[in-house]
């Protein structure tokens, strides 16, 4: 199993902007699929962003298409995720997660590995 650590998440008010991190060692992050999922309480975890292997190829969420920013920084082996215009509904534990596979997939069972998740919170 891969070793995935977030980071970046907090408490934002509305409107404002955070950009969480996804890092890994001992393996290269762009031999694999990498998604952000998010869980709030008492709802199932929900696909939020993916970028493919080689990251020739990426997707959103409806609801946060226009607002969150999906990227590689392949030089420091970290996938990010800008989120601005935040609302109270993308409160939540974001995670990321790998799969060894060329394309993206927004089911949680077919990502490998995962991170412990990292918590964001948007409130006035």
């Amino acid at each position: 199993q891969l070793q995935l650590v977030e980071s970046g998440g907090g408490l934002v008010q509305p409107g404002g902007s955070l950009r969480l991190s996804c890092a890994a060692s001992r393996f290269t992050l762009d031999d694999y699929a990498i998604a952000w999922f998010r869980q709030a309480p008492g709802k199932e975890r929900e696909g939020v962003s993916c970028i493919n292997r080689g990251g020739s190829s990426i997707n959103y969420k409806d609801s946060v298409k226009g607002r969150f920013t999906i990227s590689r920084d392949n030089a420091k082996n970290t996938v990010y995720l800008q989120m601005n215009s935040l609302k109270p509904e993308d409160t939540a534990v974001y995670y990321c997660a790998a799969r060894t596979g060329y394309y993206c997939t927004n089911v949680p069972l077919n990502f490998d590995s995962w991170g412990q998740g990292t918590q964001v919170t948007v409130s006035s």
